[in-house]
């Protein structure tokens, strides 16, 4: 039996080894390196990689946002154009039914 403050396995009564190394043997020849954490560049790349990352998908989604605002901006040009003549001179002269009815008070509900 060991003597001291080293740990021993109560049922068999072997020791242990130092924490993280219970039970087995000191490895040999085997060398391991790490690199501190605030050494690392945990953002090399990133600025390059979101430009073309960006473009990718803006590429892939393309086709479904483009065709709808513009649609939507045709419409809304179409309606602007058609409320600025509906209100103008000329627009008033050539609907007159459309005048009268505004000017009467006509009701939707007929």
């Amino acid at each position: 039996m060991a003597g001291g403050s080293e740990p021993l396995d109560t049922k068999h009564g072997q020791y242990l080894g130092a924490w993280g190394n219970l039970g087995s043997q000191k490895q040999k020849g085997i060398v391991t390196y790490a690199l501190s954490a605030n050494r690392q560049r945990p953002l090399a790349g990133a600025a390059s990689a979101a430009v073309f990352n960006t473009y990718r998908r803006c590429k892939a989604q393309f086709l479904y946002v483009v065709p709808p605002f513009v649609f939507a901006w045709w419409i809304m040009a179409w309606a602007t154009e058609k409320n600025e003549f509906y209100n103008s001179k000329a627009g008033r002269t050539q609907a007159p039914e459309a005048s009268d009815e505004a000017t009467q008070g006509g009701s939707v509900r007929g």
